[in-house]
Protein backbone atom coordinates (compact mmCIF):
# COMPACT_ATOMS: atom_id res chain seq x y z
CA UNK A 1 0.00 0.00 0.00
CA UNK A 2 3.00 2.29 0.36
CA UNK A 3 2.97 2.95 -3.39
CA UNK A 4 -0.43 4.67 -3.10
CA UNK A 5 0.86 6.94 -0.36
CA UNK A 6 3.56 8.50 -2.54
CA UNK A 7 3.54 12.27 -2.20
CA UNK A 8 5.43 12.93 -5.44
CA UNK A 9 2.89 13.69 -8.16
CA UNK A 10 5.14 13.21 -11.21
CA UNK A 11 5.45 9.41 -11.41
CA UNK A 12 5.93 8.95 -15.17
CA UNK A 13 9.04 10.20 -16.94
CA UNK A 14 8.48 12.49 -19.93
CA UNK A 15 9.96 11.75 -23.36
CA UNK A 16 12.34 14.70 -23.04
CA UNK A 17 13.65 13.40 -19.71
CA UNK A 18 13.91 9.78 -20.86
CA UNK A 19 16.25 10.49 -23.75
CA UNK A 20 18.82 11.80 -21.25
CA UNK A 21 18.64 8.82 -18.89
CA UNK A 22 21.96 7.41 -17.60
CA UNK A 23 23.74 4.59 -19.40
CA UNK A 24 22.11 1.21 -18.95
CA UNK A 25 18.51 2.40 -19.04
CA UNK A 26 16.06 2.06 -21.91
CA UNK A 27 13.70 4.05 -24.11
CA UNK A 28 10.45 2.66 -25.52
CA UNK A 29 9.16 4.02 -28.84
CA UNK A 30 5.40 4.43 -29.50
CA UNK A 31 5.42 1.16 -31.47
CA UNK A 32 6.83 -0.68 -28.45
CA UNK A 33 10.44 -1.05 -29.62
CA UNK A 34 13.03 -0.77 -26.86
CA UNK A 35 16.51 0.72 -27.24
CA UNK A 36 19.34 1.55 -24.87
CA UNK A 37 19.42 5.33 -24.30
CA UNK A 38 23.14 5.56 -25.04
CA UNK A 39 22.62 3.78 -28.34
CA UNK A 40 19.70 6.09 -29.12
CA UNK A 41 21.91 9.12 -28.56
CA UNK A 42 24.63 7.75 -30.85
CA UNK A 43 21.98 7.17 -33.51
CA UNK A 44 20.91 10.86 -33.56
CA UNK A 45 17.92 9.98 -31.35
CA UNK A 46 16.44 7.78 -34.08
CA UNK A 47 15.29 4.30 -33.12
CA UNK A 48 17.14 1.75 -35.31
CA UNK A 49 14.30 -0.72 -34.80
CA UNK A 50 11.47 1.29 -36.36
CA UNK A 51 12.99 4.62 -37.45
CA UNK A 52 11.04 6.61 -34.87
CA UNK A 53 12.47 10.13 -34.46
CA UNK A 54 12.47 11.17 -30.80
CA UNK A 55 11.76 14.87 -30.28
CA UNK A 56 14.99 16.71 -29.49
CA UNK A 57 15.97 20.31 -28.73
CA UNK A 58 18.20 22.89 -30.40
CA UNK A 59 21.15 21.67 -28.34
CA UNK A 60 20.99 18.26 -29.97
CA UNK A 61 20.37 19.60 -33.49
CA UNK A 62 23.37 21.92 -33.25
CA UNK A 63 25.54 19.02 -32.10
CA UNK A 64 24.32 16.85 -34.99
CA UNK A 65 24.66 19.47 -37.75
CA UNK A 66 27.62 21.69 -36.88
CA UNK A 67 31.13 20.31 -37.41
CA UNK A 68 32.35 18.89 -34.09
CA UNK A 69 29.25 20.45 -32.51
CA UNK A 70 31.06 23.81 -32.44
CA UNK A 71 29.17 27.09 -32.95
CA UNK A 72 28.74 30.59 -31.57
CA UNK A 73 25.29 31.65 -30.46
CA UNK A 74 23.76 34.98 -31.48
CA UNK A 75 21.24 37.22 -29.69
CA UNK A 76 21.07 34.97 -26.66
CA UNK A 77 19.32 36.99 -23.94
CA UNK A 78 16.31 38.38 -25.79
CA UNK A 79 13.17 38.11 -23.62
CA UNK A 80 9.51 38.86 -24.35
CA UNK A 81 8.15 42.03 -22.68
CA UNK A 82 4.47 41.07 -22.20
CA UNK A 83 3.10 43.72 -24.63
CA UNK A 84 -0.61 43.28 -23.76
CA UNK A 85 -0.26 42.43 -20.04
CA UNK A 86 -1.71 38.94 -20.61
CA UNK A 87 -3.00 36.92 -17.68
CA UNK A 88 -4.81 33.55 -17.64
CA UNK A 89 -4.19 31.10 -14.80
CA UNK A 90 -0.95 33.04 -14.30
CA UNK A 91 0.65 36.20 -15.65
CA UNK A 92 2.50 35.85 -18.95
CA UNK A 93 5.62 37.52 -17.56
CA UNK A 94 5.64 34.99 -14.69
CA UNK A 95 5.18 32.12 -17.15
CA UNK A 96 8.17 33.35 -19.16
CA UNK A 97 10.33 33.62 -16.04
CA UNK A 98 9.36 30.11 -14.91
CA UNK A 99 10.02 28.64 -18.36
CA UNK A 100 13.43 30.31 -18.56
CA UNK A 101 14.34 28.79 -15.19
CA UNK A 102 13.02 25.35 -16.17
CA UNK A 103 14.54 25.11 -19.66
CA UNK A 104 17.63 27.36 -19.44
CA UNK A 105 16.34 28.99 -22.65
CA UNK A 106 15.36 32.64 -23.06
CA UNK A 107 12.73 31.96 -25.73
CA UNK A 108 11.54 29.35 -28.21
CA UNK A 109 14.39 29.72 -30.72
CA UNK A 110 18.19 29.78 -30.73
CA UNK A 111 20.58 30.90 -33.47
CA UNK A 112 23.99 29.33 -33.99
CA UNK A 113 26.77 30.24 -36.41
CA UNK A 114 29.21 27.49 -37.39
CA UNK A 115 30.32 25.21 -40.20
CA UNK A 116 28.60 22.31 -41.96
CA UNK A 117 31.37 20.24 -43.53
CA UNK A 118 33.48 23.38 -43.82
CA UNK A 119 30.76 25.70 -45.14
CA UNK A 120 29.93 28.69 -42.93
CA UNK A 121 26.24 28.44 -42.05
CA UNK A 122 23.63 30.02 -39.78
CA UNK A 123 21.10 27.70 -38.14
CA UNK A 124 18.04 28.89 -36.23
CA UNK A 125 16.36 26.08 -34.30
CA UNK A 126 13.08 26.22 -32.41
CA UNK A 127 12.59 24.55 -29.02
CA UNK A 128 9.19 23.00 -28.27
CA UNK A 129 9.98 22.93 -24.55
CA UNK A 130 9.61 26.74 -24.38
CA UNK A 131 5.84 27.36 -24.27
CA UNK A 132 5.21 24.81 -27.02
CA UNK A 133 7.76 26.36 -29.36
CA UNK A 134 5.28 29.17 -29.92
CA UNK A 135 6.15 32.10 -32.17
CA UNK A 136 6.21 35.43 -30.37
CA UNK A 137 7.97 38.74 -30.95
CA UNK A 138 11.35 37.37 -29.82
CA UNK A 139 11.17 34.46 -32.28
CA UNK A 140 10.39 36.85 -35.14
CA UNK A 141 13.15 39.26 -34.16
CA UNK A 142 15.75 36.51 -33.78
CA UNK A 143 14.89 35.12 -37.23
CA UNK A 144 15.06 38.65 -38.67
CA UNK A 145 18.51 39.26 -37.16
CA UNK A 146 19.79 35.85 -38.24
CA UNK A 147 18.79 36.48 -41.84
CA UNK A 148 20.30 39.98 -41.79
CA UNK A 149 23.55 38.36 -40.66
CA UNK A 150 23.33 35.87 -43.54
CA UNK A 151 22.85 38.72 -46.02
CA UNK A 152 25.79 40.62 -44.54
CA UNK A 153 28.13 37.61 -44.58
CA UNK A 154 26.60 35.98 -47.71
CA UNK A 155 26.19 32.60 -46.05
CA UNK A 156 23.27 30.10 -46.24
CA UNK A 157 20.44 30.00 -43.71
CA UNK A 158 18.89 26.89 -42.14
CA UNK A 159 15.72 27.13 -40.04
CA UNK A 160 14.49 24.14 -38.05
CA UNK A 161 10.83 24.46 -37.07
CA UNK A 162 9.19 22.72 -34.11
CA UNK A 163 6.20 24.71 -32.96
CA UNK A 164 2.58 24.79 -31.86
CA UNK A 165 2.08 28.04 -33.80
CA UNK A 166 1.63 31.69 -32.86
CA UNK A 167 1.89 32.62 -29.17
CA UNK A 168 -1.58 33.58 -28.00
CA UNK A 169 -0.21 35.54 -25.03
CA UNK A 170 1.18 38.13 -27.43
CA UNK A 171 -1.99 38.37 -29.56
CA UNK A 172 -1.53 40.45 -32.74
CA UNK A 173 2.13 41.07 -31.91
CA UNK A 174 2.65 37.36 -32.49
CA UNK A 175 0.71 37.34 -35.77
CA UNK A 176 2.79 40.28 -37.01
CA UNK A 177 5.85 38.02 -36.93
CA UNK A 178 4.44 36.09 -39.88
CA UNK A 179 4.66 39.17 -42.11
CA UNK A 180 7.96 40.25 -40.57
CA UNK A 181 9.73 36.95 -41.26
CA UNK A 182 8.28 36.62 -44.77
CA UNK A 183 9.51 40.14 -45.62
CA UNK A 184 13.09 39.43 -44.55
CA UNK A 185 13.06 36.06 -46.34
CA UNK A 186 12.12 37.94 -49.52
CA UNK A 187 15.25 40.04 -49.08
CA UNK A 188 17.34 36.91 -48.57
CA UNK A 189 16.02 35.53 -51.85
CA UNK A 190 16.83 38.77 -53.67
CA UNK A 191 20.47 38.30 -52.63
CA UNK A 192 20.37 34.70 -53.99
CA UNK A 193 21.34 33.25 -50.62
CA UNK A 194 20.03 29.70 -49.95
CA UNK A 195 17.33 29.16 -47.36
CA UNK A 196 16.60 25.58 -46.31
CA UNK A 197 13.61 24.93 -44.08
CA UNK A 198 13.56 21.79 -41.92
CA UNK A 199 10.16 20.79 -40.55
CA UNK A 200 10.09 18.50 -37.52
CA UNK A 201 7.40 17.07 -35.27
CA UNK A 202 5.25 19.10 -34.73
CA UNK A 203 5.18 22.11 -37.07
CA UNK A 204 1.77 23.76 -36.92
CA UNK A 205 -0.22 27.00 -36.91
CA UNK A 206 1.24 30.33 -37.94
CA UNK A 207 4.74 28.90 -38.25
CA UNK A 208 3.55 26.52 -40.98
CA UNK A 209 1.64 29.39 -42.59
CA UNK A 210 4.74 31.58 -42.78
CA UNK A 211 8.44 30.76 -42.85
CA UNK A 212 8.31 26.96 -42.39
CA UNK A 213 7.06 26.25 -45.94
CA UNK A 214 8.93 29.05 -47.71
CA UNK A 215 12.33 27.41 -48.05
CA UNK A 216 14.14 27.17 -51.35
CA UNK A 217 14.05 23.52 -50.30
CA UNK A 218 11.64 22.21 -47.67
CA UNK A 219 12.91 19.15 -45.80
CA UNK A 220 10.85 17.17 -43.28
CA UNK A 221 11.71 14.43 -40.83
CA UNK A 222 9.81 11.14 -41.29
CA UNK A 223 6.41 10.96 -39.66
CA UNK A 224 6.37 14.60 -38.53
CA UNK A 225 3.02 16.26 -37.84
CA UNK A 226 2.79 19.27 -40.18
CA UNK A 227 -0.29 21.43 -40.66
CA UNK A 228 -2.07 24.69 -39.92
CA UNK A 229 -5.19 23.78 -37.93
CA UNK A 230 -5.95 20.53 -36.12
CA UNK A 231 -7.75 17.68 -37.92
CA UNK A 232 -10.95 18.15 -35.89
CA UNK A 233 -11.19 21.84 -36.82
CA UNK A 234 -10.61 21.10 -40.50
CA UNK A 235 -13.10 18.22 -40.49
CA UNK A 236 -15.80 20.38 -38.96
CA UNK A 237 -15.05 23.25 -41.37
CA UNK A 238 -15.19 21.29 -44.61
CA UNK A 239 -17.72 18.73 -43.42
CA UNK A 240 -15.77 15.76 -44.78
CA UNK A 241 -13.63 12.96 -43.42
CA UNK A 242 -9.91 13.49 -43.85
CA UNK A 243 -7.60 11.08 -45.74
CA UNK A 244 -5.57 8.55 -43.78
CA UNK A 245 -2.18 9.92 -42.74
CA UNK A 246 -3.36 13.50 -43.22
CA UNK A 247 -0.84 16.13 -42.02
CA UNK A 248 2.16 13.80 -41.99
CA UNK A 249 5.44 14.44 -43.80
CA UNK A 250 4.70 11.62 -46.21
CA UNK A 251 1.24 12.97 -47.11
CA UNK A 252 2.60 16.48 -47.71
CA UNK A 253 5.44 15.06 -49.79
CA UNK A 254 2.92 13.28 -52.03
CA UNK A 255 0.99 16.53 -52.48
CA UNK A 256 3.93 18.78 -53.30
CA UNK A 257 4.39 20.75 -50.07
CA UNK A 258 7.63 19.02 -49.10
CA UNK A 259 10.65 18.54 -51.36
CA UNK A 260 12.52 15.91 -49.35
CA UNK A 261 11.94 13.61 -46.39
CA UNK A 262 15.25 13.03 -44.63
CA UNK A 263 16.19 10.83 -41.72
CA UNK A 264 17.91 12.84 -39.03
CA UNK A 265 20.99 10.66 -39.51
CA UNK A 266 21.25 11.86 -43.13
CA UNK A 267 20.20 15.46 -42.48
CA UNK A 268 23.69 16.97 -42.30
CA UNK A 269 24.81 15.27 -45.52
CA UNK A 270 21.64 16.29 -47.35
CA UNK A 271 21.88 19.92 -46.21
CA UNK A 272 25.55 20.05 -47.19
CA UNK A 273 24.81 18.69 -50.67
CA UNK A 274 22.07 21.25 -51.17
CA UNK A 275 23.92 24.33 -49.98
CA UNK A 276 27.12 23.35 -51.79
CA UNK A 277 25.18 23.14 -55.07
CA UNK A 278 23.13 26.29 -54.43
CA UNK A 279 26.10 28.43 -53.40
Amino acid sequence: MAWFLRKKKKILTSIDDRKDLPKGLWYRTPSGKIIDTEELKKNAYVSPEDGYHVRIHSKEYFKILFDNGEFSEKNIKMISKDPIQWEDCKKYKDRVKETIKKTNLYDAIRTGVGKIKGINTVISCMDFSFIGGSMGSVVGEKIHRAIKYCIEKKIPYILISKSGGARIMESSFSLMQMAKTIAILTQLREYHIPYISVLTDPTTGGVTASYALLGDVNIAEPGALIGFAGPRVIRETIGKDLPEGFQTSEFLMDHGFIDLISSRKELKRNIYNLISMMM
